[in-house]
């Protein structure tokens, strides 16, 4: 039947399962936005290591959260696996290959299933598997020398190498899914901070822009009347649910008639069953 003009667009990622082996804090933006984009999204976490509570409230939204023991629960995981569009990894590279949960090992398993990996310093070269975050992709790509100096480093004001990255990796996995639905074989898609570094250093010399007594100007010589800034209240939301009252930061994804926030408040870490709804 024809598509009702009056009805709401249809969603990205509706209808997509993701398997979600994430933590701090790329992998989790991913899938949150995934989430947002009609994805049903499963995280997964071991028992004995819950995340940081303003954490998990924070990239948690839209989500479902379990408590699994990979070794112990091999059947259930494969269960989730065989059920799955797309499972995303966000640990050191290699560090799952022992479940079986290597890109080539789910390949031979779940030849349809797209494979998403999140690093710090990528699959490859002399730092391929070393643990890293985004602080230190900072340091290590020179951004921490620019924002301070060689002698006392500085800090971007936000962690714009994870949540950039976490962005970056859930458009790969749209990508993906498309080519996927034309010949229904799963892909591979790998990201890295330290990539995500160079993207946004690349050739882009670091100015501190105009001075507070400066007004731009365009290439004729013209002003360019200075924009008023956003109140902050603008990308703010306030959502309630088995967390509490919970006052968030709105996703910066959105698009006519799309969602203004997430379906679902997130829950408390671990409290889901390790099922497909």
């Amino acid at each position: 039947p024809p598509l009702d003009p009056a009805a709401a667009p249809l969603l990205p990622a509706a209808g997509v399962r993701v398997l979600d082996l994430t933590r701090v804090l790329a992998g989790p933006v991913a899938t949150r936005t995934l989430a947002l984009l009609g994805a049903d999204v499963l995280r997964l976490d071991p028992p004995w290591s819950p995340e940081l509570p303003d954490q998990h409230a924070d990239t948690d939204f839209g989500k479902r959260s379990a408590a699994l023991d990979l070794a112990a629960d091999r059947d259930t995981v494969e269960e989730l696996l065989a059920g799955a569009d797309v499972v995303v990894t966000g640990y050191r590279p290699g560090a799952l290959d022992r479940f079986g949960l290597s890109p080539e090992a789910l390949a031979e398993r779940h030849p349809a299933l797209v494979v998403a990996q999140v690093s710090a310093w990528g699959a490859y070269g002399p730092w391929g598997g070393r643990r890293g975050f985004d602080s230190l992709v900072q340091v290590a790509t020179g951004i921490a020398a620019t924002e301070g100096s060689a002698a006392e480093p500085g800090a971007l004001p936000a962690q714009a190498l994870d949540h950039g990255t976490g962005y970056l990796l859930a458009a790969a996995v749209l990508r993906a899914l498309t080519e996927r639905s034309y010949d229904g074989a799963g892909r591979s898609v790998r990201l890295a901070l330290a990539r995500t570094a160079h993207w946004l250093t690349d050739g882009a010399p670091y100015s501190a822009g105009p001075g507070a007594d400066e007004t731009p100007e365009t290439d004729d010589g013209t002003s360019v009347a200075p924009v008023a800034p956003v109140p902050p209240d603008a990308w703010l939301a306030e959502t309630g649910g088995p967390l509490g009252r919970l006052r968030h930061a709105l996703s910066p994804v959105n698009f006519a008639g799309g969602p203004a926030d997430w379906a679902r408040p997130p829950t408390p870490w671990g409290s889901d069953r390790a099922v497909w709804e």
